[in-house]
C-alpha cells in the first residue's frame, strides 16, 4: 500500500464515521500523509446574528482538516492545542477550502498549519494545531 493509499484509507474510516463533518457538507479534495485539503459551502444555518458565518464553522472545518492530516500516517492522533485567527468574514454561499500542512512530526507530537481560503482565493483564516500521537495504529483491514 502506498503512503497516499494509506492516508486515503485512514481518512475513509474517519470521515465515514464522522456525522458532524458530514453535516458541515465537507468534501474531501485530497489527502496524503501529513496533508489534507477539504472544501465546503457556507449555508444559511451556519450564519450568526451579523449574517456572517459563525466562527465555529471555520474552526470546525480546520479542526477536521487537522484530524485527517495528522491521522493520515496511520497512527491515531488527538488534538491537544488549537487556535485560529479570522481575517475576513464569510457569507452564505461562500465556498471555503482548508489546506493542512505538516510543520513538525516527532514520535509523540505533530504540529500543523491550516490555511483557509474562499472561492476568490483570499485568505480568510489561519489555524494552528498540535496533536498528540498515540501508540495505537488505525486498523486498516476493517471496512469503513
Amino acid at each position: 500500500m502506498t503512503d497516499k493509499e494509506k492516508a486515503e484509507k485512514v481518512v475513509d474510516l474517519m470521515y465515514n464515521n464522522d456525522p458532524f463533518s458530514q453535516w458541515l457538507g465537507i468534501v474531501r479534495v485530497d489527502e496524503n500523509q501529513g496533508t489534507s485539503t477539504l472544501k465546503m459551502t457556507i449555508r444559511k444555518e451556519m450564519l450568526n446574528g451579523f449574517s456572517i458565518a459563525h466562527g465555529g464553522i471555520t474552526y470546525s472545518l480546520a479542526d477536521s482538516c487537522l484530524a485527517f492530516a495528522s491521522n493520515s500516517h496511520g497512527r491515531q492522533s488527538l488534538s491537544v492545542e488549537t487556535s485560529i485567527s479570522h481575517t475576513q468574514p464569510l457569507y452564505e454561499g461562500d465556498v471555503i477550502t482548508a489546506l493542512a500542512e505538516e510543520i513538525s512530526l516527532t514520535n509523540k507530537i505533530g504540529i500543523y498549519h491550516i490555511k483557509i481560503t474562499n472561492q476568490k482565493e483570499q485568505s480568510i483564516a489561519f489555524f494552528k494545531g498540535t496533536v498528540y500521537r498515540t501508540s495505537k495504529d488505525w486498523n486498516l483491514n476493517r471496512e469503513s
